[in-house]
């Protein structure tokens, strides 16, 4: 037992000592009723991703609100091309084979491990309301370290 402990350990140590994580949020629209920038703007949509190659990024990034007005979340998937290009799919936690999106986005380093992500992102499936799919084109913010 004391062996199968140690070796745990081992493991998960290494995998951290070794781990690139990333900060990420999207910087959302401000209310109609709001009077100028505020910090829940940029707070609202904060993830934390886990980059397990040069490549491949997953993470967790907090979702719109629920009805009842708890948070949700939503599991993020990022494939880097070269250049700063990527490609990236998130799904919330709940009913996430009928609520995909995926989108193309660009990063770009401004200072440090400071990255400015302009993104585009638009849903797999169609609404069931029968409306068209609509993207939405967003601004993205991730710390590096």
């Amino acid at each position: 037992m004391k062996k199968l402990f140690l070796t745990g350990a081992f493991a998960i140590c290494t995998i951290f000592a070794s781990a690139q994580f990333m900060v990420v949020t999207t910087v959302t629209e401000a209310a109609d009723d709001a009077d100028g920038f505020s910090a829940d703007q940029i707070t609202d949509k904060i993830g934390l991703g886990y980059m397990l190659n040069d490549q491949l990024t997953a993470g967790l990034q907090r979702g719109p609100e629920d009805a009842a007005g708890d948070a949700t979340y939503d599991l993020f998937v990022r494939y880097a091309f070269s250049g700063g290009v990527w490609a990236t799919l998130t799904m919330p936690t709940e009913d996430a084979s009928d609520n995909m999106n995926i989108g193309l986005g660009y990063s770009f380093n401004v200072w440090n491990s400071m990255w400015i992500e302009p993104y585009y992102t638009m849903p797999v499936n169609d609404p069931d309301d029968g409306s068209d799919r609509e993207g939405t084109l967003n601004l993205g913010i991730g710390y590096r370290f």
